[in-house]
């Protein structure tokens, strides 16, 4: 990637550390980086000089908050944009570039919580049909389509659901990653942390009749799921958006819904079903109780509203 004008060595480390070191999505790559360039741009529109940063003080963060707050940002992009500047500085002070953190115990707007969306039980069902749906209306003549994309999308869309994945570590998933027998499989999630999940028999199953329609090489390194047959390229993220609105559209759905929402409703229907919390933490690749515990308060939202619909003394 090139360098911009205004990217010093620290900020190329730091975005070289978040690539190798913390495994940062795509996203989160892009999102620090225009983060940490805009409070850039914005110190030197104000001093006349790039920063220095180990000379930054809390007054100056003081001064971005307000320059900030004046461009009517929401609460959210603020946030988003102090988290970039905080973990940059952690950095730092890991690198012994700095003491201590300059945003320590500046006061930033919340954002407001938002309940997770997620996909009742009932619709979940037919996005996971939706591909063989599809499959019904491929040719069967010679030149017709190829229908291995269409039986490794039901594939991918099972092992989201079965295993709670985040997009970028299904395309993370080798061969050697998959403990048939156990039906357990290796995750490597944010952090290149690695976490062993169990896996449906109704994914593996996906898996293997896509693999045995598509010539997959079942070379222990070789990705689960291929993006190019030809090249042997993983799925990436934005392919599998593409396909997940399609299927969302083919089936009656918001085609806006995100492939995170449906972890949000493997989350859901857990907890639904009644397993703890912990559990959910630990299948979730959680580091913090607190960052799973909004599906409890979606869980009981619900419960509530069952409740008042159903009870004839509510």
């Amino acid at each position: 990637m090139e360098r911009s004008d205004t990217e010093d060595e620290w900020m190329m480390r730091f975005h070289d550390h978040l690539l190798t070191d913390r495994n940062a999505s795509p996203y989160t790559q892009r999102n620090y980086r225009q983060a940490l360039t805009e409070f850039v741009s914005w110190y030197e529109d104000e001093e006349s000089s790039p920063p220095h940063w180990p000379s930054l003080r809390r007054l100056h963060f003081r001064a971005y908050l307000r320059h900030l707050s004046r461009r009517n940002l929401s609460r959210s992009a603020i946030q988003l944009r102090f988290s970039a500047l905080r973990t940059f500085f952690r950095y730092l002070v890991r690198m012994n570039v700095l003491q201590e953190i300059p945003i320590k115990q500046l006061s930033i707007p919340k954002a407001k919580k938002h309940l997770p969306r997620f996909l009742t039980f009932e619709q979940m069902t037919q996005l996971l049909q939706a591909p063989l749906e599809a499959l019904k209306h491929v040719s069967d003549e010679e030149e017709g389509p190829d229908p291995a994309p269409l039986i490794r999308d039901a594939a991918m869309l099972e092992t989201i659901y079965s295993c709670g994945l985040r997009i970028s570590e299904l395309c993370r998933i080798t061969v050697a990653d998959i403990r048939w027998e156990e039906q357990m499989i290796r995750v490597l999630g944010k952090g290149m942390k690695e976490r062993n999940l169990p896996i449906g028999a109704p994914a593996l199953e996906s898996i293997r009749f896509y693999w045995s329609v598509s010539n997959h090489p079942g070379e222990p390194d070789s990705p689960v799921f291929i993006a190019n047959h030809q090249k042997l390229t993983p799925m990436y993220p934005r392919l599998i958006q593409l396909r997940l609105k399609k299927y969302l559209s083919q089936v009656g759905l918001d085609p806006a819904i995100t492939p995170h929402k449906l972890r949000h409703s493997f989350a859901t229907h857990l907890l639904d079903a009644g397993a703890d919390l912990r559990s959910v933490q630990e299948l979730l690749g959680h580091a913090h109780l607190v960052t799973t515990q909004v599906y409890t308060h979606l869980s009981t939202e619900r419960l509530q509203k069952t409740y008042k619909s159903a009870h004839p003394r509510a």
